[in-house]
């Protein structure tokens, strides 16, 4: 079966679910991570229950939040 998983395709043998998924990818800090299947934010309770289709697009998203350690002034036309 194939799926894209970040944008690259990926071929499975067997039915897998989102949280096994994570886990054979090796990603790090999975509790950390949000995934989007078929442009659809999954639920994070959903990950070990579904399973993941054929030609399904899977996306694997981390929200990080950081600053800037500088600043920089912005002008705008009006």
């Amino acid at each position: 079966m194939k799926i894209m998983v970040n944008g690259e395709e990926l071929k499975i043998a067997e039915l897998l679910t989102v949280a096994e998924l994570l886990q054979e990818r090796k990603i790090e800090s999975p509790d950390m991570v949000s995934v989007e299947i078929n442009e659809e934010i999954l639920a994070k309770d959903a990950f070990a229950t579904t399973l993941l289709q054929e030609n399904d697009a899977v996306e694997f998203l981390y929200f990080m939040g950081g600053g800037s350690t500088g600043y920089e002034r912005i002008r705008f036309k009006i």
